[in-house]
């Protein structure tokens, strides 16, 4: 068995059709040729230089070396891991199909493999720095094989998706032979990081407390429920002198290791009748199952919803306002560098 990363789109815009459709696509606009007509990764490469007018060679390369599996080298059995831009989670299936050709299905839609998904939303977190930071390559397509990484996934399967051993390598060690291969992406790998730190640092109860941090740096008088049965409300928060302006927001805060689905955000809305609340905002820190994300459009105007990369991002723009204690337990420095892409 081998395992393919594939991405729906720079933004995962193409996420719910892979998912819905239950396929993976070649995403490369226009790209309306029939890979099985293709008979060599040289004459791919030839074709992408003349059909794209590509001045860099080794931007030919590079495409060529992610277009080519699609056709020629994944096979039916084939694991394809979809990490998602959407939550802070990884879709995960087989292939079961061969390579198929369908130019009446429009651009960028004419290639894909029939998939079966069988294990959607798992969070990122439960994975080894090493395997994330493998899944950060820089590519739409790209085989995951380091580290041992295939067989570690597919114990993972096997055990509730908890991992069951330890990586044979340091990331540092991961890092450079990754970078010898691709680019990665930084900011995703940062972001996994930084979440490891804060997961261990504030796990359970101590969650609600770094929500109220950034809450109240943001400028709200805020309440925090003691701990215990909290009545479907964490927080509670609004602005004014002592909390008696608007907006009131009712806060829900769920730690649990598992995306939460639509009952929670169900339960919120009800909450925030009780507390005359104008709005709700639901924290999960592993991120939302499908149910939750299709009903968001539905609660616009009540409801947000953050994962960790939300409240990571809430951290970065609030953080010289946030007490020292929390400062000491997330340090952070900020850096500025160069996005240029080669």
């Amino acid at each position: 068995m081998s395992l393919w990363l594939f991405r729906a789109g720079r933004n995962g815009e193409y996420e719910e059709k892979f998912l819905t459709d239950g396929r993976v696509y070649l995403t490369w606009d226009d790209f309306n040729i029939d890979l099985n007509t293709i008979n060599s990764q040289e004459d791919l490469y030839n074709i992408l230089i003349e059909k794209y007018d590509l001045e860099k060679k080794k931007t030919a390369i590079n495409w060529a070396s992610q277009i080519w599996p699609m056709a020629h080298k994944m096979k039916i059995g084939d694991w394809i891991v979809l990490p998602s831009k959407i939550n802070r989670t990884l879709h995960f299936g087989e292939i079961i199909g061969d390579y198929v050709y369908d130019e009446s299905l429009g651009s960028p839609f004419y290639h894909y493999r029939d998939v079966k998904w069988f294990a959607l939303d798992i969070p990122r977190d439960r994975f080894d720095q090493d395997i994330l930071y493998s899944l950060g390559a820089f590519m739409t397509i790209c085989r995951i094989h380091k580290n041992n990484a295939e067989e570690r996934i597919k114990q993972m399967a096997k055990n509730n998706w908890y991992p069951v051993s330890k990586p044979t390598k340091t990331v540092s060690e991961s890092i450079e032979e990754v970078g010898e291969e691709s680019k990665i992406d930084l900011e995703e790998y940062i972001l996994d990081q930084i979440s490891e730190r804060i997961i261990q640092k504030f796990k359970g109860n101590r969650m609600q407390e770094l929500i109220d941090e950034i809450l109240k740096a943001k400028g709200f008088t805020t309440y925090r429920s003691p701990e215990g049965p909290d009545s479907g409300v964490d927080l509670l928060a609004s602005h004014g002198t002592l909390g008696f302006g608007s907006p009131k927001i009712c806060i829900q805060v769920k730690t649990q290791e598992e995306p939460v689905d639509r009952t929670v955000l169900d339960q919120l809305v009800g909450v925030m009748t009780n507390y005359n609340a104008n709005y709700g905002l639901l924290v999960s820190w592993y991120g939302f199952k499908t149910s939750v994300i299709k009903e968001i459009p539905k609660q616009f105007f009540k409801v947000r919803i953050w994962d960790s990369k939300n409240v990571i991002q809430e951290i970065f723009n609030n953080y010289e306002k946030l007490s020292d204690e929390i400062k000491a337990e997330i340090p952070l420095k900020r850096v500025w560098m160069l996005n240029i892409e080669e």
